[in-house]
Order: structure tokens, then C-alpha cells, then sequence
């Protein structure tokens, strides 16, 4: 599991906990053999928390498709599998990212609606730094990314 995945489950457990609000993120099962969906699912009870999202940290100032998604064997592109997955069940979806500033320097975290991301993936634009700053951040805090509203 990447850092980033570990930090966006333990930062969505510590929001259900602070808020009082029944939850539970966890990370899908990975295996070499298989391409997993999504990163991180939570499961509530209320149906505003049952989410899927994608976790994505780069060393840059804007995502790409075409360098940061990786088609599979069947070549279906990652954006469309996630959303197929987000209509069968019913998610809210998610992008996580975050843009890290090199080894020393913090980065800025973000979850983005699927809906924008879905978007911009159409219209054949990445998405940038500025336009992750117009969704919902995650600040730092010694404990890792917190999340204020969701």
C-alpha cells in the first residue's frame, strides 16, 4: 500500500471519529495478478459516506492521463473502469491527490469530486494544482492529513 493510501484511510477514519459519524475506510486488496478498482472504499451506514476513491501522488504540477492512469489488459482506461464501478454501486467517488514538492518540502492534498475528474479527463485536460485548490483540501496536522468537511 502507498503512504498515500495509508494516509487518506487513516485521515477519513480519524474525520468518521471526530464527527461522530458512523464509517470505515479501508484499502481494496491488491494483487500483481489483478487491477483493482479502487484504491480506498469507506462503507457507512449513511449512504452520503459510502465512497470510492482513487489515491494518486506525483511530483508535479498537474495530473495526466495519459502518464498517471495506466490502462490494463483489457484497455479499458482507469477513469472509465472507476466510473462503470462508482454506477454499479452506488459510490461517491473520489480522487485523492496529492502533489508532492520533492523529498523535503510537504505537498498539498486534495479529494476531488469523480464528477470533475470525469471532466476533465473528457475534455482532454489534466488537472492542475489550481484547480485541485477549488476542492476540498486536507490540511497537515503531526498526525497526517486532515480532513475539516467531506
Amino acid at each position: 500500500m502507498s503512504d498515500l493510501e495509508r494516509e487518506i484511510v487513516d485521515c477519513l477514519n480519524r474525520f468518521f471519529k471526530t464527527h461522530h459519524i458512523p464509517g470505515f475506510a479501508h484499502r481494496t486488496r491488491q494483487q500483481k495478478s489483478t487491477n483493482p478498482c479502487v484504491d480506498v472504499l469507506v462503507d457507512s451506514p449513511n449512504p452520503l459516506y459510502c465512497l470510492s476513491l482513487e489515491c494518486k501522488s506525483i511530483i508535479d504540477k498537474k495530473l495526466y492521463f495519459s502518464q498517471h492512469f495506466h490502462t490494463g489488459k483489457d484497455h479499458v482506461h482507469p477513469v472509465d473502469a472507476i466510473s462503470d464501478f462508482l454506477d454499479e454501486t452506488g459510490r461517491t467517488g473520489y480522487l485523492a491527490i496529492e502533489f508532492r514538492q520533492g523529498p523535503v518540502k510537504a505537498g498539498e492534498a486534495f479529494l476531488i469530486p469523480w464528477i470533475n475528474v470525469v471532466g476533465h479527463f473528457h475534455s482532454g485536460t489534466g488537472i492542475t494544482v489550481e484547480d485541485a485548490r477549488a476542492c476540498i483540501a486536507l490540511t497537515r496536522s503531526k498526525e497526517g492529513y486532515v480532513l475539516e468537511r467531506l
